[in-house]
């Protein structure tokens, strides 16, 4: 049985809080107030359009112009619905995801939710270093074989030797190289009315490569990674607050329901935004131009610059390495909390390596079978598009978790979903394993 949930609010001198932000508030203007008040939900959006989505959105972009564009206005909702509840639990519970199902189901739900995750994310982290390297090399001309481990031993230093607050605020300023992808559009010259046309009306084709890119799209932007990334940073920010404990960070207040909800809604918004602006950039040029057969973002990128120019394909090419920075690290990161939730483990990103040798060691070996991944024979830039479709594959049982843990009163108290907050959670989860199905059954 869980502990009665409740919110000790001597945690921290609440006046020392506000003046402080009273005094930060006045120094900044109210662009970067706005932008301060973001956390967790901005990062998991932005962490969303890694290198793997850039990939799986530029496929749908070349292969079918614009015609994908009416999926961004569908996965705003449904993603928002489950990052909120996972952000819910993390804030209420005063634990992330791992632990929650650790202490409500069974070891073989709790250790089957994990493996799934890990799968995942390993293929992932693979897919976005591998594509990384092929962008690098695109503005260098170095080969990607010497960029994977640089970029390797670049992520791990700054998530063993930073702390949990720089690392927050380096990851919000990656936040703003995907705008990259909203500028290179403009290069491109859209044909915005027939855009608007598409993306107001919905269009499905029963093939199996329609189906294949729908999948794509939905595992790549509703990802399982993002479940636990969402609810374990929740946690960190009780941390980084001075609530040390589990009873401290148990419960929330209104407020900070409402802060969450916002910050949560912002960062799920940037996220379409960025896929529907990349979808109609090489929708807009790859696919009018009949190039409607490439794997990767790097050949996107590539396409781009004889039909759109060079500033769009710096920006395409920048973008992508920005985005693998931020992504790469979230995805690391997810891994590490999810199985030190479900083992028990003390560990977080506020600690040092020595206080969470167990959490580090996890965040090692996920980036050493993603760097593995790459050496092995397995074309890593061809991993970027199929590493979505797994995703897609393996979500919806994870979102089934996230749906009936927030829906239960023994582990959210008062805080349980919403009516609408549930109905969304599950026409996300019924239509992710029917575009599942369907490109099953016509494979």
């Amino acid at each position: 049985m869980r502990m009665k949930i409740k919110k000790f609010h001597q945690k921290s001198d609440p006046r020392t809080e506000s003046g402080n932000r009273g005094e930060s508030a006045k120094k900044r203007g109210p662009v970067s107030n706005a932008f301060a008040a973001l956390g967790p939900g901005l990062i998991t959006g932005a962490a969303d359009d890694d290198p793997s989505g850039i990939s799986t959105y530029s496929v749908a972009g070349a292969a079918y112009g614009y015609a994908t564009l009416w999926i961004a206005l569908l996965t705003f909702p449904l993603m928002s619905a489950v990052q909120l509840m996972c952000a819910r639990l993390g804030m209420v519970t005063g634990s992330g995801l791992g632990a929650a199902v650790r202490n409500n189901y069974p070891r073989w739900v709790l250790w089957g939710a994990c493996s799934i995750l890990v799968i995942a994310n390993v293929i992932n982290i693979g897919a976005d270093l591998g594509g990384m390297a092929e962008a690098t090399q695109l503005v260098t001309g170095i080969r990607p074989i010497f960029w994977i481990p640089f970029y390797v031993l670049l992520i791990l230093a700054l998530l063993f030797w930073s702390s949990y607050k720089s690392i927050a605020r380096i990851f919000k300023w990656l936040t703003l190289s995907l705008f990259a992808y909203v500028l290179a559009s403009f290069y491109a010259h859209p044909d915005w009315k027939a855009a608007l046309a598409v993306t107001l009306v919905p269009h499905v084709e029963w093939s199996r490569g329609f189906l294949a890119v729908l999948v794509g799209i939905l595992g790549t932007t509703i990802s399982p990674y993002l479940f636990f990334w969402q609810a374990a940073e929740e946690v960190e920010e009780e941390r980084a607050k001075g609530r040390t404990t589990l009873e401290q960070r148990q419960g929330a207040t209104a407020e900070e329901l409402k802060d969450a909800r916002t910050d949560t809604l912002v960062g799920m918004f940037f996220s379409n935004l960025i896929m529907y602006f990349i979808i109609l950039t090489t929708g807009a040029t790859l696919h009018a131009r009949g190039q409607t057969n490439i794997a990767t973002a790097r050949e996107a990128a590539e396409a781009l610059r004889p039909l759109a120019g060079n500033g769009a394909y710096l920006l395409f090419t920048m973008g992508l390495i920005g985005t693998g920075m931020l992504g790469v690290p979230v995805l690391v990161g997810s891994s590490a909390y999810a199985v030190s939730e479900a083992a028990g483990w003390e560990g977080s990103m506020s600690d040092r390596p020595k206080k969470a040798r167990a959490f580090y060691l996890v965040m090692t070996l996920a980036m050493a079978l993603g760097l593995v991944l790459n050496y092995i024979g397995l074309n890593a830039v061809k991993m970027l598009f199929w590493s979505a479709v797994i995703n897609g594959l393996l979500a919806p049982p994870l979102i089934l978790l996230v749906i009936l843990l927030t829906s239960n009163r023994k582990v959210m108290g008062e805080h349980v979903n919403s009516p609408i907050l549930k109905y969304l959670g599950w026409i996300t989860f019924a239509f992710m394993v029917a575009a599942a199905f369907g490109m099953l059954a016509t494979s």
